[in-house]
């Protein structure tokens, strides 16, 4: 729902999908701050790490999901952004499931997030050793920011939604 100045509002989960742990960061109601949440070890044999996602967005109340999509940085995709969209088409899945099954997903470029968040903890003082346990939650703190910061600016929702049906495009002369 927009507020007066065009913007919607509601609870965004920002994720960052890694190899071994799924960072998750949530936004005020009025959608102008993403803040760290939790980390989640990632389930590839169960997908509890998608159910507690889910979990938590249910708690949360939030009417919309941004997850990371790593690119390189000449924009193209590789094994990282693949596991990326797996994993966003396994929330999907289970969210069909949950009392939020129509929240939408949208994926969002992320390129060097992971940097910028280790980069942001050393700069807070935080020891080296202790990076690993909060640096997924400051990539999807950094996503999630991101992401609201360019739909303010834009008035549009960022990046590409996920499992909405592809449009078909009419054959050259013919209609379908």
């Amino acid at each position: 729902m927009p507020d007066a100045g065009g913007a919607r509002r509601g609870v965004r989960i920002g994720i960052d999908v890694g190899q071994a742990r799924v960072g998750v960061a949530a936004s005020d109601p009025s959608g102008l701050l993403a803040t760290p949440v939790e980390t989640v070890p990632r389930d590839l044999e169960h997908d509890s790490d998608v159910d507690r996602v889910v979990q938590i967005a249910t708690d949360l109340g939030a009417m919309e999901f941004v997850v990371g999509l790593p690119r390189s940085l000449d924009g193209s995709e590789g094994p990282a952004a693949d596991k990326a969209r797996s994993w966003a088409r396994r929330l999907r899945s289970v969210l069909a499931e949950a009392p939020i099954g129509n929240t939408p997903i949208r994926l969002v470029d992320e390129r060097l997030t992971t940097v910028d968040a280790h980069r942001g903890l050393r700069e807070s003082g935080l020891d080296g050793r202790r990076h690993r346990e909060v640096v997924d939650q400051a990539a999807a703190v950094l996503i999630l920011q991101t992401a609201l910061d360019t739909e303010r600016a834009t008035g549009r929702p960022p990046g590409e939604r996920v499992g909405r049906p592809r449009r078909r495009t009419p054959l050259k002369g013919k209609d379908v």
